[in-house]
């Protein structure tokens, strides 16, 4: 590989943080408990989180896992039953429902944009399927239109996994304005973070009662003899923890705002290296957080998707081979249908068998960058592939 471009300057850190971030640690160690029960970090982050994405009921948990693997335990998922999930995603997806004691049954992506595809989630929902997760990738959500008259014929549920898309929007309508759970997660990496973390968006107040009981042993918050009313565990989320976010929140507006700036020119110039194909972005989803820059390079092994991406990061590009298909993964096997084989389960996807060779991505950070860095980070993309 040629030696000759590299990253002019240095791109943002991640996480981005400051005196917002020490002021409100302060004040939860201030507070004299730091917990949940006792304090009011959590509390106020709730709020205005929930405010921040068009809903009424949000719940911080522990991290972006349990805030999928409690929004399905609220909806009744466990053994026996079947949770339709993208074949192409993060394995929390599938391993949220497996922890219940339930079927992931993997379906393919839409090859531009990366989301599930309605036609594949209509022909694969079935007696047992209790619930439908859409993953907004990188951002990009999900074709919501489709899914949710899907949702509404069949009378399965959506569940949004949203751990990539804080703040982003579906024809104007904020996550929590969609009519479903919706399940976000803070991990270091993620659009907003406090190291770990997640939250549970609910659309009504019955159904955040019943996630609160579960996700602190199974007690409401009164609770002082021990009544725990249901099984549950303890997904609390904790003082500190949410002071930061709640900061974090507060860069978020101005942070998608760049990067929705950013993404059009690293867009195109990346679609004129030969052999590179961006992540569409639906227009639909006219508020893009662009969680991660994506792009595809067909007919990559990952072999050499991998010397591609070792590369990139020596030259000061942070960059990722893409997710692993679920089904190629020993985690899923774990739990699975009898039935499935990894053979039929690509034959299936191919399109997140493709993915899974000749995918790379992009940290988020890097749509944090000046405009002439953008063309400083595809010039290091372009050189790097002419000399693979």
């Amino acid at each position: 590989m040629s030696n000759d471009v590299h990253l002019g300057s240095e791109l943002p850190a991640w996480p981005q943080y400051g005196d917002e971030e020490r002021e409100g640690l302060i004040r939860a160690l201030d507070q004299g408990q730091w917990w949940r029960i006792g304090g009011g970090e959590v509390d106020a982050f709730e709020a205005e989180f929930a405010a921040a994405h068009g809903s009424e009921h949000a719940l911080a948990v522990t991290n972006g896992t349990h805030a999928l693997e409690l929004a399905l335990e609220v909806l009744g998922i466990g053994a026996g039953t079947e949770v339709i999930v993208p074949a192409f995603t993060f394995i929390s997806s599938s391993q949220a429902a497996q922890r219940l004691g339930a079927v992931a049954v993997p379906v393919d992506v839409d090859p531009d944009t990366y989301c599930i595809d309605p036609s594949a989630v209509e022909a694969a929902i079935g007696p047992r399927t209790r619930a439908i997760m859409p993953v907004h990738m990188a951002g990009q959500m999900c074709d919501m239109d489709a899914l949710g008259k899907l949702s509404a014929d069949s009378g399965v549920p959506l569940i949004q996994d949203a751990a990539h898309a804080h703040g982003a929007q579906w024809r104007g309508k904020k996550v929590g304005e969609l009519g479903s759970v919706a399940a976000f997660s803070f991990q270091n990496g993620k659009l907003m973070t406090a190291g770990e973390g997640g939250a549970v968006l609910f659309p009504d107040a019955e159904m955040y009662e019943r996630g609160f009981v579960r996700h602190s042993c199974g007690r409401p918050p009164t609770d002082r003899g021990y009544f725990h009313r249901t099984s549950g565990s303890n997904f609390r989320l904790n003082e500190f923890s949410a002071s930061v976010l709640r900061a974090q929140l507060g860069r978020l507006e101005d942070q998608i705002t760049t990067r929705e700036q950013r993404w059009p020119v690293l867009s195109r110039l990346l679609a004129e290296i030969p052999g590179v194909v961006p992540q569409s972005c639906d227009d639909r989803g006219d508020r893009n957080p662009h969680y991660m820059a994506m792009f595809r390079v067909p007919g990559l092994t990952e072999e050499r998707r991998a010397k591609i991406v070792d590369v990139l990061i020596e030259r000061g590009v942070p960059a990722f081979v893409a997710f692993r298909a679920l089904y190629r993964t020993d985690a899923f096997w774990e739990i699975a249908a009898p039935d499935l084989t990894v053979d039929e389960l690509a034959r299936r996807c191919p399109h997140s068998e493709a993915l899974t060779r000749d995918c790379v991505w992009l940290h988020h950070r890097v749509l944090l960058g000046s405009e002439e860095q953008m063309h400083e980070v595809a010039a290091v993309v372009a050189d790097v592939l002419a000399g693979s």
